[in-house]
């Protein structure tokens, strides 16, 4: 009997432990947001925040995305070449780097970067005891250090996912027209007339809800880390993990949402 209440009783803990993380975190966004509309404002640092996000992510969303978009034009051709429909690539090109890949892709960009930097650096003043000395000085931690950084990203992620759009198109249309044959006054032509608004305005607001999960997973776990310096290290990890995991998920409800039939 004991034998079979052992591995339940450990299932029932995790079980617990995940929903009370749930809760927590529900909790920490809606704090999040409240402080964004509430005085005082902190300019200095959400330009800081706008920097780091936005600014110093041009790179690799850069060329994370021309890479993904000439690959995804060889992948195309080859596909469609079987069944002699290799005029599509422009299309496929085109609404796969809008709708899916680019948002997908600049969003994991940020988890990597931007995510990792914000709960190391967060982790590592609660660590140092800067959070305390903020509390200590009548400054709110989630007003000076948690609602820059969300607004900021919920308002250049989707400026870099446009970017990355662009670029990622960029790259297929570099594949096509320099390796495939493909007349670059036609393919672009093809890709202007297919891609619609709706595909576009899908793709910033994916952005823009990446964006905030990016942030808010740096700020919640970097807040709530262990101390010491493996502490740090378990809530930079943490915080990536997580991040993508819910950038996929939201990506797959936000799919579902805009264009499920």
């Amino acid at each position: 009997m004991m034998l079979l209440i052992h591995p339940l009783a450990a299932i029932g803990r995790r079980t617990l432990a995940l929903l009370a993380m749930l809760g927590n975190v529900t909790l920490f966004v809606i704090g999040a947001i409240t402080h964004i509309f509430r005085p005082p404002f902190y300019g200095r640092e959400f330009l800081n925040a706008l920097l780091n996000i936005g600014w110093l992510s041009l790179p690799v969303v850069g060329m994370t995305a021309i890479f993904t978009g000439g690959a995804l034009a060889l992948q195309i051709y080859d596909g469609s070449s079987r069944f002699s429909a290799e005029a599509v690539v422009p299309q496929i090109v085109a609404i796969g780097m809008v709708r899916e890949l680019g948002p997908v892709l600049v969003g994991l960009m940020v988890a990597a970067r931007v995510t990792s930097s914000i709960a190391a650096e967060i982790a590592t003043m609660k660590v140092t005891e800067q959070i305390d000395a903020l509390t200590t000085l009548s400054t709110h931690p989630m007003k000076y250090l948690t609602a820059p950084r969300v607004l900021a990203a919920l308002l250049v992620v989707p400026v870099l996912v446009g970017v990355g759009d662009i670029i990622g198109i960029y790259g297929g249309f570099l594949v096509a027209t320099g390796q495939l044959g493909f007349n670059p006054a036609n393919y672009i032509r093809n890709t202007a007339d297919f891609l619609e608004a709706s595909d576009v305005i899908s793709s910033l607001i994916k952005g823009s809800a990446f964006g905030g999960i990016a942030a808010v997973m740096g700020c919640y776990f970097g807040m709530n880390s262990g101390r010491g310096a493996q502490g740090v290290g378990q809530a930079t990890k943490s915080s990536v993990q997580a991040a993508a995991v819910l950038i996929l998920a939201a990506n797959f409800l936000l799919t579902s949402l805009f264009f499920a039939s």
